[in-house]
């Protein structure tokens, strides 16, 4: 007896410790071996705080050409003082990789659909359609273009090494906390790496287009009616390049062929980046300003998460002082200023991403049609590996074009048809270089020929120099193309419906030094109507953009601090623009108690979404409902459609020219808009009461829009929600929900620099350190951080925190 007891009680003892060791998976979700996520040795307890990693001390580095200083200012930025550029690059990378590894690597294996081999097949067809979208294939010509230029290159190989030294002396009990989460460990960092991440932000800001479901559209409702819900700008439009900017260039011709549109329908898009991302920047010429010197402002915004998207530092060498806020995982600043210039970018609105549709010659797909001949296909064979199962193969099909996304099985489409992605994101392109150009750039000459480097993502970049200048140009590869060229799906056996070359750099539209005094851009239409070139994207802004100039143009003596005001308004002129429409609209009769109350609040509103502001929430319920009641033709359909969006859907109200749209489906009725005003407020008040029932918050804006900064692994315990912010995606202040804000950056040229930035989160990738998070209430409060910014030569004199030397390591 005592020895089954002991038999039993082995096996039970060895199977918890099989347990506790081993990575189980639970409803699809990955659990860590608990034996060794808890252990004291090497489990979460050593993530708890990392105060060493930012402790003064002398240490020795292999690599290193010459001793470098490191200064920790109290927000944690580190300031980098070295003796060449190379180092500085070197220590940037060794930095950044101390406090952000988990997070570099993880947006890496997503970009190279390598998420499975972490976490399993639960993210299998993301990484099969991250394969399929070619990232991997422009990020190895990106590599190919990059060694041309030698100078640029070493850069990206000190940046890579100094990765790779942090990561090397790491133990398994000094790995970031989600590494002992998912199980798995951190791998050597490669030049290809840092070109991935650039290709993978340029996927994600032009990701935003509707070829397919315009296809479906032209098809379901033709081309007037498509015409009528789809115009290519707003009737008030506010373009970024200011009306009555001269070109000074003969524009190259494109010619239109008289070819249809093959009109296949399709209900397999790709997912769409959020339509509530909006950035915004602006700069305010020395005529403007209360000192005379130029203010600039920036803020990107993004999906908001833990770690942040952005590492703020300063990098300082002979030949560069610059300070801003830089990708982990890419060298060099990506929004910043030097002691001579500063820039900022918001996302161009630009179509540069088409579809074509290739025709196989049999079931092999070997060779595919294009005009009267058959060209080969060349093949790609994707090896996925799968945490815990068999390697999945995926064969992707380039054609001319590019990658054939959808065919076979991976979209279940029957036949010989496939639909192939046309993308300057897969060409041979040297964005690293642009940023290293214009790191350096003295003035306005420096930063056009640094931004002629620059391929995608297509971006407007706002610029100042020390010298008084401003300017603002839409940068990037933009091909050229005939009218409504890649709008729809476009015939990939028809040579006529390829592109014809790029736009010459220096036809790309810019203003600098406008009459007017500044510049700022917000997404929205980009040129004025006597630029020569097709321009089109189906979102383009159209709030934001004019409360930024409503703004700009009213103030005569403008300051830091207005810039910082700016940058928080949370006015809304979409509600301007509409609510007055609807309470004059409004068939009021049998509204009483809750309905009346709601009235009131409404017609009382500023148009401000303020955190503790009820009126915002009404209106956006009702905005809301209305729209889904007037669009509700275009819900629940077999094909993939788009929607018109919120300011066509306005001007069409207004004007009561899509009248037979405004019939609801679900009801014998023939609507007319009124009929759709009442019907939206009717239910507007239901769901303003479900809401109060349900929750036990009152019922203001900063409750119900429950403003989120989630980590990466979606942890509740490393996240927050329910931030008390304000603004909403037609606001200036564009936070809504896990959306808004990255980093907010003001930047005074002048003899000294001055600067301020924040951004939701903090310095530190690790969840139990102080700096995780600690500048994320300021961020919600519209409160900054300076940006200490030491001239050359020199370094901080305030608050410091620590000091780090680093010297050669001997052999």
């Amino acid at each position: 007896m005592r020895i089954i007891k002991f038999i039993l009680s082995l096996a039970i003892t060895c199977a918890l410790v099989y347990t506790l060791n081993t990575k189980q998976n639970i409803g699809g979700t990955p659990i860590p071996p608990l034996g060794k996520f808890l252990s004291p040795t090497e489990g979460f307890w050593q993530n708890i705080e990392a105060d060493s990693l930012v402790a003064s001390g002398d240490f020795s580095l292999p690599g290193l050409s010459a001793p470098v200083s490191v200064i920790y200012d109290t927000d944690m930025i580190p300031h980098i003082t070295a003796r060449s550029t190379e180092d500085a690059m070197y220590m940037q990378g060794y930095i950044t990789a101390k406090h952000r590894l988990w997070h570099m690597e993880l947006q890496i294996l997503s970009a190279a659909g390598r998420l499975s081999e972490v976490v399993g097949p639960i993210a299998l067809e993301s990484d099969r359609l991250n394969r399929r979208k070619g990232l991997m294939f422009g990020a190895e010509n990106g590599l190919f273009e990059l060694e041309k230029h030698p100078g640029a290159m070493k850069i990206l190989e000190s940046y890579t090494a100094g990765i790779n030294a942090w990561i090397a002396q790491l133990d398994p009990e000094d790995y970031p906390i989600e590494y002992k989460i998912l199980d798995y460990a951190p791998e050597e960092w490669t030049p290809i790496n840092s070109i991935l991440l650039l290709k993978y932000m340029s996927n994600n800001l032009s990701n935003y287009e509707t070829d397919l479901e315009q296809t479906n559209l032209l098809k379901m409702i033709g081309r007037s009616d498509l015409d009528l819900l789809f115009p290519l700008k707003p009737m008030d439009v506010d373009p970024i390049i200011p009306e009555g900017t001269a070109f000074d260039f003969e524009p190259e011709p494109v010619d239109t062929p008289s070819t249809r549109f093959p009109l296949t329908e399709t209900n397999n898009t790709q997912p769409k980046p959020d339509p509530a991302n909006g950035s915004n920047n602006f700069v305010v010429g020395g005529s403007k300003t209360m000192s005379g010197n130029p203010i600039l402002a920036n803020e990107p915004d993004l999906g908001l998460n833990l770690p942040s998207l952005w590492f703020v530092l300063q990098l300082q060498s002979p030949d560069m002082n610059v300070m801003g806020a830089s990708l982990p995982g890419a060298p060099g600043i990506i929004i910043g200023f030097n002691d001579s210039i500063a820039w900022g970018v918001t996302n161009a609105r630009r179509d540069v991403r088409d579809w074509y549709e290739v025709s196989f010659r049999n079931d092999n797909r070997e060779e595919y049609r294009y005009g009267d001949q058959w060209l080969k296909v060349q093949r790609r064979i994707e090896v996925i590996k799968v945490r815990g199962e068999e390697d999945v193969i995926d064969t992707v099909l380039y054609t001319h074009h590019g990658p054939v996304t959808y065919e076979g099985d991976f979209d279940q489409r029957a036949g010989l048809k496939g639909f192939a992605t046309r993308w300057p994101g897969h060409d041979p392109s040297i964005e690293m270089l642009a940023f290293h150009q214009l790191n350096k750039a003295k003035n306005v000459e420096g930063i056009l020929d640094a931004l002629s480097n620059f391929t995608g993502p297509a971006q407007n970049f706002v610029f100042a120099s020390a010298q008084g200048d401003i300017g603002l140009q839409v940068t990037g590869k933009f091909p050229k193309k005939w009218q409504d060229q890649g709008r729809f799906l476009m015939d990939g056996s028809n040579p006529e419906h390829d592109w014809q070359g790029y736009i010459p750099y220096a036809h790309n539209a810019k203003a600098i030094n406008p009459e007017q005094g500044f510049l700022s851009s917000a997404n929205q239409y980009p040129v004025p109507d006597n630029y020569p070139y097709y321009t089109y994207d189906p979102i383009y802004e159209h709030y934001r953009n004019r409360r930024i100039n409503q703004v700009l143009d009213s103030l005569n003596r403008f300051t830091q601090l207005d810039a910082k005001n700016l940058q928080n308004d949370n006015l809304n002129l979409m509600a301007s623009d509409l609510l007055p429409f609807l309470l004059d609209s409004l068939d009021r009769s049998g509204i009483a108690g809750e309905g009346l109350e709601i009235l009131t609040v409404l017609e009382s509103w500023d148009y401000v979404h303020g955190p503790d502001s009820e009126g915002a929430v009404y209106f956006d319920l009702w905005q809301k409902r209305l729209y889904a009641l007037l669009w509700d033709e275009f819900t629940d359909l077999d094909v993939a459609v788009k929607r018109p969006t919120a300011w066509r859907s306005i001007e069409l109200l207004k004007l009561d020219t899509a009248k037979h749209y405004f019939d609801v489906m679900a009801t014998s009725k023939v609507e007319t808009a009124n009929d759709l005003i009442r019907l939206s407020f009717d239910e507007m008040v239901d769901q303003a009461a479900e809401w109060k029932e349900a929750n036990d918050r009152t019922l203001v804006w900063k409750n119900y829009n429950n403003h989120k900064v989630t980590h990466l692994l979606k942890a509740a315990a490393f996240s927050h929600e329910y931030v008390e912010i304000g603004g909403t995606y037609s606001t200036v202040n564009a936070a809504n929900h896990g959306h808004g804000p990255s980093w907010r950056m003001v930047v005074e040229l002048g003899p000294q620099v001055k600067a301020w930035g924040i951004y939701p989160g903090g310095q530190s990738g690790n969840p139990g350190s102080r700096w995780y998070d600690n500048m994320l209430n300021r961020w919600a409060s519209a409160e900054y951080i300076p940006l200490e910014f030491a001239p050359k030569g020199q370094q901080l004199s305030n608050d410091v925190m620590a000091t780090q030397s680093f010297g050669p390591q001997e052999n």
